[in-house]
């Protein structure tokens, strides 16, 4: 209802499409439909009617309006939720024909009556009486009308009927499940929001009693008409029965009910999620069983995502896949929507290779399947390789050999995808396999063999194992030109450049093997290589600043405690009215004069490095020059550590020696093990190089590389301390 005065503006007056406009300079009042009529009539008797011109709109199409769902009563949902029959038998019948209220109704609806008739009585007995005399009004319905107080909802969309059906099944519930379908027996079919059927809600909440009795009445003994079926069938939005309800909450004894009543009931839905696919991924067992053995064998094994149920038992145990592949082989083959077999599935499980695992038996039952790819092309061996499983694959490459040259839609092999996935155990496994030779040169898509990979992936330890093997070529160049020397290159990054990384340690193989690069020439090859590292001097300064501010922390650390240690000597100071007052109590020793060298050492070195740290976080000097200083720093740093654990070591000695030899020899044996594990890392790198080096280059020259380079190493490291020693015996045949 619209109204305005002739002074109004015009879109003020809102009318129907079909609504005849008037201009009269009276008040105007437009009834666009039935409903507001009763407004105009109530606003006629507060108006003088001779200034109200009221326009009546002509009859409008029913399809044009969509009528809102009536919100289901208060006095309506709190008996249906309770369980009160007779208050809901009161409402329902409104009074017609009813004793009073306080006869057979309980003392909540009393309450809830005389609340709502509050507004128009004073008294609490008289709001009582208003209320037994006149529910129509309070409920604010037509009089006479049965129908329409049924056919408020919820705010989900439930009836009156599957409320009941949510909340209980006492006899107090059932009867009122019997009233509700007396007088309106449609909403036994009605659907909330969801999709879902009083059955539905029943079965959801673990009610068996009133899922019978919902089935009692869809029998339809009082009509003659038997609607069981079609009730059972009936699937929400989600595409579920009241089957999926009473699988999700483990309920078999609803299961085992629905499913006397219709033993084709898990055949439904025809796509989806069945109830068995359902049962399986929660682990239900027993209703796995029952759903099998009360259909007869007439059942869906369907999933989700194109899924089926034996894709579902291999992912929880098996048990369940045993029992999947005694119903029915035939699911070995089928595919979900990614092209993904069960044995797909399979294969990413971690510990498959002994016998009676979960991909054993899926093996077993079909090893075709072993050859279907998925729809990226890839086999069940390439998932295997992906998650590095190894022992999965010697399970597929015992029963077929030749699965190990299946290529993907990329033309990789299983070897290819260990390698992109730094799988260190498969590639090594299959480098030591010597019926797996054949597949060690195989060129991708990209023209890329495992070799390439390995060394885009700067994994030290794969690439050594493809090294190591003799029938691995070194020189195939990929489809851009490139062979694995010059991968190799374009791992090493240029400015601050450390020997002791992985990429530099698989360029330096290469080299000492022979290895050549590609066809391109080498300003080309050059000018290539700058551009793919996109090379940023901002972005090498930003980590050469970082790193300064980093390492000056713990130089600084060891200059401190080096001086501090220098100024409070072992054994203290001799006393004044001593010969040589003031002076160290333990001066001429040979210990002594080591641990003075010693100090020094370390206060010196860690104050250069101080210094070169200084000057490398110094931002006007080049950056070629800010990285000397930054590499020396790092150099003086590690001394400077070595000798203070060598000022630590003396130390203790001295004070130790005289009264507990033993512990200061054990002292100065467990010092150094800090400064070799520091070198750790260098070690195992060349301790992981030797073998196939000696494999390519032989014993002899191998031995001589590594033991100079390792020999190199220590000396660097230690040379402060042969130093400090040989000062220290010098010193002593002094005097």
């Amino acid at each position: 209802m619209a109204s305005r005065s002739s002074g109004d503006e015009p879109s003020s007056l809102l009318m129907e499409e079909n609504a005849v406009q008037v201009s009269v300079d009276a008040k105007l009042t437009v009834a666009a439909g039935r409903g507001n009529c009763q407004q105009l009539k109530d606003l006629l008797s507060t108006e003088d009617s001779k200034t109200m011109l009221v326009v009546m709109a002509p009859s409008i199409q029913a399809s044009t309006v969509k009528p809102l769902p009536e919100v289901m009563s208060p006095l309506l949902l709190s008996s249906a939720c309770s369980g009160a029959w007779q208050d809901l038998e009161f409402l329902l019948n409104r009074g017609h024909g009813q004793p009073h209220p306080s006869m057979n109704s309980s003392t909540n609806i009393l309450d809830l009556l005389t609340a709502y008739g509050s507004h128009s009585c004073s008294g609490k007995g008289a709001s009582m009486q208003k209320a037994s005399d006149d529910v129509e009004a309070l409920l604010n319905l037509p009089s006479g009308s049965t129908v329409s107080l049924l056919d408020g909802v919820t705010i989900e969309g439930g009836t009156a009927l599957h409320v009941v059906a949510t909340y209980g099944e006492s006899d107090g519930f059932l009867r009122s499940a019997d009233i509700i379908h007396s007088k309106a027996n449609h909403l036994l079919f009605a659907r909330n929001k969801n999709g879902d059927t009083p059955l539905h809600c029943a079965a959801r909440a673990g009610m068996s009693r009133m899922v019978c009795h919902l089935i009692t009445l869809a029998r339809g003994e009082n009509t003659g008409v038997n609607r069981v079926k079609e009730l059972l069938e009936i699937e929400n939005i989600l595409k579920e029965t009241a089957l999926h309800q009473a699988v999700r909450i483990g309920n078999n004894d609803i299961v085992k009910l629905l499913m006397e009543e219709h033993s084709e009931l898990a055949s439904f839905p025809k796509d989806g999620t069945s109830p068995l696919y359902l049962a399986i991924l929660l682990e239900e067992d027993i209703i796995v069983e029952t759903l099998y053995n009360a259909s007869h064998m007439k059942l869906s094994y369907s999933g989700k995502n194109g899924q089926n149920a034996l894709h579902a038992a291999v992912l929880r145990g098996t048990e369940l896949t045993k029992k999947l592949l005694e119903w029915n082989s035939d699911l070995t083959t089928q595919r979900d929507e990614n092209g993904s077999t069960p044995l797909h599935f399979a294969a990413a499980l971690a510990q498959q290779s002994q016998r009676g695992s979960i991909c054993w038996q899926v093996l077993e039952a079909n090893s075709a399947s072993l050859y279907q790819s998925d729809c990226n092309g890839l086999f069940p061996i390439h998932v295997a390789a992906s998650v590095g499983e190894s022992g999965t694959i010697t399970m597929f490459l015992n029963k077929s050999p030749s699965s190990a040259g299946l290529q993907d839609s990329m033309g990789r092999t299983f070897l290819h995808v260990a390698a992109e996935k730094r799988k260190v155990r498969i590639v090594s496994s299959a480098c030591r396999n010597r019926s797996l030779l054949w597949i060690l040169n195989i060129q991708d898509n990209d023209g890329n063999t495992a070799l390439h990979l390995a060394i885009q992936a700067r994994s030290l330890r794969m690439f050594c194992a493809l090294l190591g093997n003799r029938h691995t070529h070194l020189n195939l160049s990929n489809n851009i030109g490139q062979t694995p020397l010059d991968i190799s290159l374009y791992g090493v990054s240029p400015g601050i450049f450390d020997d002791q990384i992985s990429e530099a340690k698989i360029h330096f193989a290469l080299t000492v093997v022979n290895a050549r690069s590609g066809g391109s020439r080498r300003d080309h090859f050059e000018e290539n290589y700058t551009r793919q590292l996109k090379y940023d001097e901002t972005e090498q300064l930003e980590k050469l600043k970082e790193s300064t501010q980093t390492l000056c922390i713990g130089v600084a650390l060891i200059a401190t405690a080096t001086f501090t240690v220098t100024f409070a000597l072992p054994g203290g100071y001799k006393a004044d009215e001593h010969i040589n007052g003031g002076t160290p109590t333990l001066a001429g020793r040979y210990a002594f004069d080591a641990f003075i060298i010693a100090s020094t050492f370390s206060f010196v070195l860690s104050v250069m490095a101080m210094v070169g740290l200084m000057y490398s976080g110094y931002s006007i000097l080049n950056p070629q020059t800010r990285r000397i200083y930054l590499i020396a720093a790092l150099y003086f740093g590690s001394t400077s550590g070595t000798c203070f654990l060598a000022t630590f070591a003396l130390g203790l000695y001295m004070v130790l020696a005289r009264v507990a030899h033993k512990s200061a020899i054990a002292i100065c044996v467990i010092s150094p093990l800090a400064v070799i594990c520091k070198q750790m890392d260098l070690w195992l790198k060349w301790a992981v190089l030797a073998q196939p080096l000696c494999t390519r280059i032989g014993l002899t020259r191998t031995l001589v590389m590594v033991t100079t380079r390792i020999l190199f190493s220590l000396l660097m490291e230690f040379w402060p301390i042969i130093v400090i020693f040989v000062w220290a015996t010098y010193t002593s045949n002094q005097f």
